[in-house]
């Protein structure tokens, strides 16, 4: 029995990758077609034990431009207790974006009504998927006009009622805040935005990321959030399993969860994060790879439950549990289905909940969205039948070349084979004459000279030759 007032429930929200429908960058940077799906069929095995490929389940393959796989992935998360995804949120300086499509539509249709919010990932986009200065393919700039663009977008979504809110203020997340020129006075142009649009405030999160776990008031934030796996190479030793590269970073998943779980509070207000898993082997060479192995079930809904108290219990007034994350795939970081544990890990975040007495939250409150117009769904089927035939033509012409580059050699393979067996029958036939009875001495010796010559010259030119 519990004693005292009766907490508030927590929030458990899921962080959100977009990254599974094709972009021209990923088309101009990995191959035309590009999405995360790429990078995770290739995953192997590393290092015994090593559990790799993970492939999905129910969802299947699937691909964020169709409304219907939206719809899917928010009443599986309802069903099983999660309270709303985080999207990731790319924008890179000067009105730069990528992999906005699905969120632009979650937005613009008001489908599926499920709670959301954004994680600004503000960091390069490189070659080596690391957020590093090398190799870049897209880095992150910042400005002060860029803050009032960047703000404007924001204020639009905090305006949807499905947006989350801590006390009325719109939740944002912040990746790298430490990387902003001047992250309060971004922060406090957002602020004073959000209060002229009639919000009392922002609630603002930073991640505890890349070794700096400072006091968010620092950098004028509310709060931080846990980012795992950043924070696990400060307080834990990696192993080094059989066959495994001693390059890699690899640790138990059991050390993990006991540290993360039981760790001491902070002055500050921080989010826990859970996570089912993580490792980024699909995305990396052998030999730099960071993985988390020796997943199970048992505990995550363990660590879970933990997390659960510790956010009402250090936090009360805004209890909020991360899970990293709904659809990592690529990162193996992943609550939906796959293969090997079906909806194991949902089934166990919705028993965490009812461990504590809740239950799934049935839905949002506030004025219903209104539905797009005849008008704006046609423009949207017509895009998207514009898009499919562009992406249908190329894909034809694609395989039409490589369907020509496989028959080419297999042609002039086949014709010098049939130039051959031409040959062969001829020399057959000159032997079978030179061995007759009939023929004289002389002229045998002379065939079969000959057919010494023609044997030993390897001749290989071709019908043409």
């Amino acid at each position: 029995m519990r004693e005292g007032p009766e907490p508030k429930r927590p929030l458990l929200l899921a962080f959100y990758l977009p990254q599974f429908h094709p972009v021209p960058e990923n088309d101009a940077w990995w191959g035309r077609g590009f999405t995360e799906w790429t990078n995770v069929v290739r995953a192997r095995p590393l290092f015994e034990g090593h559990y790799q490929p993970h492939l999905p389940g129910e969802l299947g393959f699937y691909d964020l431009r169709l409304p219907e796989v939206r719809e899917q992935q928010a009443a599986l998360a309802r069903d099983h207790g999660i309270d709303g995804f985080c999207y990731y949120h790319y924008w890179f300086g000067a009105g730069r974006r990528t992999l906005e499509r699905p969120f632009h539509e979650v937005l613009r249709t008001g489908s599926p009504d499920f709670p959301f919010c954004l994680a600004w990932a503000n960091e390069n986009w490189t070659r080596e998927w690391d957020a590093g200065d090398r190799s870049v393919l897209m880095p992150q700039q910042y400005s002060d006009e860029d803050d009032e663009a960047h703000g404007r977008f924001l204020m639009e979504a905090f305006a949807d009622r499905r947006y989350i809110k801590v006390d009325g203020r719109p939740l944002f997340l912040v990746y790298r805040v430490q990387k902003l020129p001047d992250p309060k006075k971004t922060f406090g142009r957002w602020r004073q935005m959000a209060r002229d649009h009639g919000f009392p405030d922002l609630y603002l999160i930073r991640f505890e990321t890349h070794g700096d776990f400072r006091d968010p008031a620092t950098f004028g934030c509310d709060a931080s959030a846990e980012f795992l796996p950043h924070g696990v190479f400060e307080v834990l030793a990696p192993m080094l399993p059989p066959g495994c590269n001693p390059g890699n970073a690899v640790f138990s998943y059991d050390d993990v969860a006991r540290h993360f779980a039981t760790r001491d509070p902070v002055s500050w207000v921080r989010h826990p994060c859970v996570l089912p898993g993580w490792d980024n082997s699909p995305r990396q060479p052998d030999g730099k790879v960071v993985a988390i192995t020796g997943t199970s079930v048992a505990t995550y809904d363990w660590w879970l439950r933990r997390a659960i108290e510790r956010a009402e219990t250090e936090h009360p007034d805004q209890p909020i549990v991360f899970l990293n994350a709904w659809n990592e795939w690529a990162e193996g970081a992943h609550l939906e289905p796959d293969e090997r544990n079906g909806r194991a890990y949902l089934e166990a975040t919705l028993g965490a909940l009812a461990w504590r007495g809740y239950a799934p939250r049935s839905g949002i409150s506030g004025p219903p969205v209104s539905p797009a117009s005849a008008e704006e769904r046609y423009r949207e089927l017509y895009d998207q039948y514009v898009v499919l035939q562009r992406e249908h033509t190329a894909f034809l012409q694609t395989m039409e070349r490589r369907v020509t580059q496989a028959v080419e050699p297999l042609e002039r393979e086949l014709a010098q084979a049939r130039h051959d067996a031409a040959r062969l029958a001829g020399l057959v036939g000159e032997l079978r004459e030179a061995s007759s009875a009939t023929a004289g001495p002389d002229r045998l010796r002379t065939r079969l000279a000959r057919l010494r010559v023609s044997l030993g010259s390897g001749d290989r030119s071709g019908p043409d030759g």
